[in-house]
């Protein structure tokens, strides 16, 4: 899963949310020189990558996709389904996406401290842009993934990937939706393993 989903499941605690954000940016040897609640949160983080990327549904999402984008498909599945978690926000949150994702920006600034340099940039451009709340528009995905294909090591064409994502729309939805009730259930019940 990407940001939005991430932070979306770790809402619970501020402590999480951090750690869920960073969790990328953080080699396993360095864990021990975070907070607690820092460290679940990262570990929280792993939890649920591991979960989606060894679901069947999810399995299924990237094989669409495989042919044409290889190993990025992965990335794309990630991407897809934020997508589709802020355009289906109101099922999931009583809030609104943008209520959401001002209250995600302001916990994180305030912790950015705690955060690898790399997190902290992330969260600028993160913020100043509203990513979390684009994610909900095509034009938003659009922006995203021609981003994240710049930075790309090599050619991805993850740029081209905004047409599989409109043409598939509806397959990629009825995948996500079961899904995700399943990692929500996950997370919710999801305990830090013991130190």
């Amino acid at each position: 899963m990407n940001h939005l989903a991430h932070l979306f499941l770790s809402q619970r605690d501020p402590s999480l949310m951090v750690g869920n954000f960073i969790a990328d940016h953080i080699k396993t040897t360095k864990l021990s020189s975070f907070s607690e609640g820092v460290q679940d949160g990262i570990l929280m983080h792993r939890a649920i990558d591991h979960f989606t990327d060894t679901h069947p549904i999810v399995r299924k999402s990237k094989e669409r996709l495989f042919p044409k984008y290889s190993h990025y498909s992965a990335v794309l599945v990630d991407m897809f389904y934020d997508h589709i978690l802020a355009k289906n926000w109101s099922t999931y949150s009583p809030i609104s996406l943008k209520s959401f994702s001002e209250s995600v920006y302001r916990v994180l600034k305030s912790r950015t401290t705690e955060m690898p340099e790399r997190s902290v940039l992330i969260l600028d451009y993160m913020s100043r842009q509203d990513w979390l709340t684009s994610y909900g528009t095509i034009e938003g995905m659009g922006k995203a993934l021609n981003g994240i294909s710049r930075r790309a090591t090599f050619k991805s064409k993850m740029e081209e990937a905004i047409v599989d994502l409109e043409r598939d729309f509806s397959m990629y939805e009825a995948e996500f939706t079961p899904f995700f009730a399943a990692l929500f259930e996950f997370a919710m019940n999801w305990e830090a393993p013991s130190k």
